[in-house]
């Protein structure tokens, strides 16, 4: 291959995603665009090896083309350590095998940027880190015990009830104090997912959409409303959740105020936050997206600000 600097990308499968709305595969685009030659590899073939790490993958070509988006250009075996930038880009679940890709890549010197920081990625799931905030979010319950999600039904009326460690929508249910399937739902969910599971109060004004807000070092940069399609609690625009645009309220910006010196001091370059009305609801820093979307949105180009970003912060990093 050539001597151009090295982006790694750690991802989902290539030839699964959609390019119309995949952030990833629009923040290679713009590495490449930037001279920088592509290495794709999932997070399954990565490798510690006497104190090397090392990931199994290809050198990658993308093309914003929706009939042939990728071009793998030579398979190889890439020690970290030569790429300038690794994204890790890959979607929850959020589970061990995550957990111990942050580990490894936290093992590379500073002079490979890791994006987001692993460290930081491990230490802010998406659901429980809105736990930090709690005067910003609503009141909410985390738990596998029966009585006190019954007792927190009955104080609240009506509530949401979602997987810990879960995405995209999957696994909420909207729950009202007569719902005969509680219990139900509670035995499954006991049987599906070792961990706890989240109760929130439910937030009436999802039914005009929720907010999903971009932020890249540490400001808002964007925004967009998902609102939901009839009869359903969920707004995500993977199962059908309509996009539309909208501005940010005095209240996101103060919630974004709040948020910003914990990524900061964490290493999230990028996240995506969701917004219910008042109330920040979940905080996505593994692989946040929604670019490409806003970019068409509103004319912008996001991921320009990313990489302006990303670039700062490795002058940063090698300068200390």
């Amino acid at each position: 291959m050539s001597t151009q600097s090295i982006v790694a990308i750690q991802m989902d499968p290539i030839d699964s995603i959609k390019i119309i709305t995949d952030t990833s595969f629009a923040l290679g685009l713009e590495a490449q665009k930037r001279g920088f030659q592509l290495f794709y590899y999932l997070a399954s073939d990565l490798t510690y090896n006497n104190g090397d790490i090392v990931a199994s993958g290809y050198y990658i070509k993308f093309n914003d083309d929706a009939t042939c988006h990728y071009q793998y250009q030579k398979a190889a075996m890439l020690n970290l350590t030569k790429a300038e930038y690794v994204l890790i880009r890959q979607d929850p679940p959020f589970d061990m095998a995550y957990i111990t890709t942050t580990y490894l890549l936290e093992l590379l010197p500073q002079t490979t940027l890791i994006l987001n920081n692993p460290a930081g990625i491990r230490n802010a799931p998406e659901k429980l880190m809105v736990a930090h905030f709690k005067n910003l979010a609503p009141p909410t319950l985390l738990t596998k015990n029966i009585t006190l999600i019954e007792n927190f039904i009955d104080e609240h009326a009506i509530v949401i009830i979602k997987p810990l460690y879960d995405f995209g929508g999957n696994g909420i249910f909207k729950i009202t104090k007569q719902d005969a399937n509680l219990g139900s739902l509670i035995e499954l969910y006991q049987h599906l997912y070792k961990e706890p599971f989240i109760v929130q109060r439910y937030i009436p004004e999802v039914e005009d959409g929720d907010k999903r807000i971009i932020i890249i070092a540490g400001d808002p940069v964007a925004v967009f409303k998902r609102v939901p399609p009839p009869h359903q609690a969920r707004s995500n625009v993977r199962i059908g959740g309509t996009p539309k645009a909208c501005v940010l309220s005095d209240r996101d910006k103060e919630i974004c105020n709040q948020l910003k010196p914990k990524f900061l001091e964490m290493g999230i370059h990028l996240a995506g936050i969701d917004v219910i009305g008042d109330y920040l609801t979940e905080i996505n820093v593994t692989s946040p997206t929604g670019m490409r979307m806003m970019n068409r949105m509103y004319d912008l180009d996001l991921v320009v600000n990313f990489w302006n970003g990303a670039e700062a912060l490795k002058k940063q990093a090698l300068s200390i």
